[in-house]
């Protein structure tokens, strides 16, 4: 489904997504309200990216949105007021959700806004991202959870970890040589663009 948002107190606007044609939304995925989905995107089956409530949500070119994935976030205005501490700021712009460019993430990932990954950095499987900024090149391994802490560049999140304090951020490990892990990102990106490419063709014909 893709279609628009409804008038609340939270959200005075009625808004539909804006898709780039290049894009691949699946029949069966979710896309409502206040999203922008960039270039060569492949969004997966039960994938529900909801911008009804706080907005807009963002995603940049070459990423993918997989299987089961939640993208949603508290409600960015009251009464017309825009609610302090409830988006996010990248490149001047606010957002409730920001995803940036070549970012994975993978089945049954939660991203809740406020909150930011920046590009270049895979989300492992059921992970939950809530009120977090996680820096460029990260890997953020299976079942992590990230509540109010901002994640460096370039570091290695271990599967399962609980991430609530800054110093707890701050203390992971940076990616090297031996990080069996750390060009992952890169083939997950390769397969999805290729999906989201091949889809489209079949859709059209």
């Amino acid at each position: 489904m893709i279609g628009e948002n409804v008038l609340t107190d939270f959200n005075a606007e009625v808004s539909g997504p804006q898709i780039d044609p290049s894009t691949y939304v699946h029949p069966l995925a979710s896309v409502i309200g206040g999203v922008i989905l960039g270039k060569n995107i492949m969004v997966s089956p039960m994938a529900s990216i909801r911008g009804d409530e706080g907005q807009p949500l963002f995603i940049g070119d070459d990423s993918n949105v997989q299987d089961g994935v939640v993208i949603h976030a508290l409600e960015t205005e009251m009464n017309g007021t825009p609610v302090e501490g409830n988006s996010c700021t990248v490149d001047g712009k606010r957002y409730a959700v920001y995803v940036g460019r070549r970012v994975s993430l993978a089945h049954q990932v939660q991203i809740h806004g406020p909150a930011v990954v920046h590009d270049d950095t895979f989300v492992g499987m059921k992970t939950l991202v809530f009120t977090s900024e996680g820096g460029a090149g990260c890997v953020i391994e299976p079942g992590c959870l990230l509540m109010g802490v901002t994640v460096p560049p370039r570091r290695a999140i271990p599967a399962g970890s609980i991430i609530k304090t800054q110093e707890d951020a701050d203390r992971l490990p940076e990616i090297t040589e031996d990080y069996p892990m750390r060009n992952m990102n890169r083939g997950v990106v390769h397969v999805n663009t290729s999906l989201a490419k091949g889809y489209l063709e079949l859709s059209r014909k």
